[in-house]
């Protein structure tokens, strides 16, 4: 069968903003409003923030504090900080927006598909069974049914009940 083309016009939107004031990721942590910048939770090496241009409702980002690393840069430490809050993540997307499975994973490098590929950050994408409908295919649109001030404040309020605060919490 011949390779089809998958074509995502959006992410052109979220790629300029890649190259403007610098990195969105370092802006993020250095900000303290996080309500703005749809920061989640903060550790002490590590945060999370909504993917302002979702793949699916919920898609997150686990990202280091430091710009420019590399997985294979990171300490012990900050290895188990993301994979922590990348598990915590995980467990409170379940519960929050019902997700019966979920796509996670890194792109490092842009051969990889890295959008940004200056600051690691690890993508948490929930998925649900026959969440690929006829919109995608025919008429070249994402249905994401929850907006993301919404979908952020329900998140921030359950967090403290499904996900209790840990160690590296800041």
């Amino acid at each position: 069968a011949a390779v089809r083309n998958l074509w995502a016009p959006w992410r052109m939107e979220y790629i300029g903003d890649l190259t403007e004031d610098g990195c969105f990721l370092c802006r993020a942590w250095e900000s303290t409003e996080d309500d703005v910048n749809l920061v989640v939770w903060r550790g002490q090496r590590t945060f999370v923030i909504f993917n302002r241009f979702p793949y699916s409702n919920g898609h997150l980002m686990v990202a280091t504090a430091e710009h420019g690393r590399m997985l294979s840069d990171l300490s012990d430490e900050e290895l188990v900080e993301l994979m922590r809050a990348t598990a915590r993540m995980q467990r409170l997307l379940e519960r929050v927006v019902r997700a019966h499975g979920f796509n996670i994973g890194l792109n490092l490098g842009r051969s990889a598909g890295a959008g940004l590929i200056d600051h690691l950050h690890l993508h948490i994408v929930p998925r649900w069974e026959g969440d690929t409908n006829f919109m995608p295919v025919l008429a070249d649109v994402k249905v994401i049914p929850q907006g993301l001030q919404e979908l952020y404040r329900g998140l921030k309020s359950a967090l403290v009940r499904v996900a209790p605060p840990q160690d590296e919490d800041r």
